[in-house]
């Protein structure tokens, strides 16, 4: 039977509006007993009030249900969405435990063989069940009666990781910014998978082929159904907890979308998004993308991809660090080959080669020097004294003595000055006469 999802509206005075199903006009009130409408009264039952008690006038235990079950009963038929934990057959019933999508909320389920063998729903299967809910006031139980169930289709289910991928997204939390390098070397590798797992033997076994003396710390948990993601979740806080993980590695293999869906979880999500570890995704094949690949710092395509990105291959990093100390070695030998036959042209140069040969060269120069100083010299001594005699030869020539050595005398008055002319003196005034080799006094008689 195909019925829309109802409405639920509230009216004034009214627990709920004409919109809801359990609207009296289509279910009925509750009935209740001439004993439950005398303790309770008609004007709090039609109304809606507050049941009035006190310790002098308590409510007996099966009102109080009674009403409980006539609040439930007012709901009416409504759909709900969920995942089936658990399930039961008991003859022509069928028991189901049916979980919250995202809250760590379950509700048992009644529904007869029928109902149930319409869509055969699995373990972990996701469905969406149009159910009556129903409270029974004899166990104080409560439980959903199964009118219709309904399995969530592939295209349905992609629809909704779709949005919540947006919804995510726009959060940031798949934003690059927000996401950790993987250390290079991680000392212990926290691994999350399946218990006895062919992903945690492909994980472990290729990490400890590429790097034998790699640590694990496993946390096994489910990997499907509808525990899966609480179990993950709690093992991942475990592991960020622990200061000697360097990195996460959440591992599954293939398997189809249903089974996948706890790596979308939004809880986990948002857990992955908070962690302080690096988070590394290898979940499925290439072709599977659960949300947790949008979130965790690395993506592998698979558990074994997931193990040769998280630790080195001891053999390649034995050749890199043998090829590094080559061109160490190639780059030492070309400085040290340089540094020779700088150090050869050096100690090539005469300088060095017969240091005594260069201050033999020296004192010649030396040598040579002083001998063209000396010639120098001795030529400027020369000229000047061919020069000093010749300006000899010059004053004695013009010299007043060789005037008088041929006879000439020089008068001169008592003040040195020389007489000219015989008007320059006066009679009875001494006079001096100078020869060439000596002199004598004279006196003037008369003019």
């Amino acid at each position: 039977m195909a019925s829309p999802r109802p409405e639920v509206g509230r009216g004034p005075g009214r627990p709920f509006g004409r919109g809801c199903l359990a609207c009296p006009a289509r279910e009925g009130r509750v009935r209740l007993s001439r004993e439950m409408r005398l303790t309770v009264g008609p004007a709090w039952w039609d109304r809606g009030m507050a049941l009035e008690t006190s310790a002098e006038s308590p409510v007996p235990v099966r009102t109080v249900l009674q009403l409980v079950s006539g609040w439930i009963g007012k709901l009416g038929r409504v759909w709900v969405e969920g995942q089936i934990a658990e399930c039961k057959k008991r003859g022509n019933t069928v028991f189901l435990t049916l979980r919250d999508p995202i809250a760590a909320v379950s509700a048992q389920v009644i529904c007869t063989r029928q109902v149930f063998e319409v869509t055969s729903p699995q373990e972990g299967a996701r469905v969406v069940i149009f159910v009556k809910p129903d409270f029974n006031a004899t166990r104080g139980s409560f439980a959903f009666t199964a009118l219709e169930i309904r399995a969530v289709g592939i295209g349905e289910l992609l629809a909704r990781l779709e949005r919540l991928r947006r919804e995510l997204a726009a959060e940031g939390l798949f934003s690059s910014e927000r996401k950790r390098p993987l250390p290079f070397l991680p000392g212990v590798i926290g691994l999350v998978c399946g218990r006895e797992s062919a992903a945690q033997r492909d994980v472990q076994e290729n990490a400890e082929r590429r790097w034998p003396a790699v640590r694990f710390r496993v946390e096994q948990t489910a990997v499907q159904g509808p525990y899966a993601a609480g179990e993950i979740i709690a093992a991942l806080r475990r592991l960020d907890e622990d200061p000697e993980v360097d990195v996460i590695v959440i591992a599954r293999g293939g398997g189809s979308l249903e089974d996948l869906l706890p790596f979308s979880d939004e809880a986990l999500i948002r857990a992955v998004a908070a962690c302080r570890t690096p988070v590394v995704s290898a979940i499925g094949h290439e072709q599977d993308t659960p949300l947790l690949d949008y979130v965790a710092d690395l993506r592998a395509s698979t558990p074994t991809d997931a193990a040769k990105r998280i630790v080195p291959d001891v053999a390649e990093q034995l050749a890199l660090v043998t090829q590094l100390r080559d061109r160490a070695r190639r780059s030492m030998r070309g400085w040290l080959d340089r540094e020779l036959a700088w150090l050869d042209a050096v100690r090539s140069r005469p300088a060095l080669a017969d240091p005594v040969r260069e201050i033999e060269r020296q004192a010649e120069v030396v040598d040579a020097l002083a001998q063209r100083a000396r010639q120098c010299v001795a030529g400027r001594l020369a000229r000047a004294e061919d020069d000093i005699a010749h300006t000899r030869a010059r004053l004695l020539a013009l010299s007043p003595a060789a005037t008088l050595a041929r006879g000439y005398a020089i008068v001169q008055q008592a003040d040195s000055s020389v007489v000219r002319s015989a008007a320059a003196v006066s009679a009875g005034e001494q006079l001096s006469v100078r020869f060439a080799e000596d002199q004598l006094s004279v006196t003037v008689d008369d003019e």
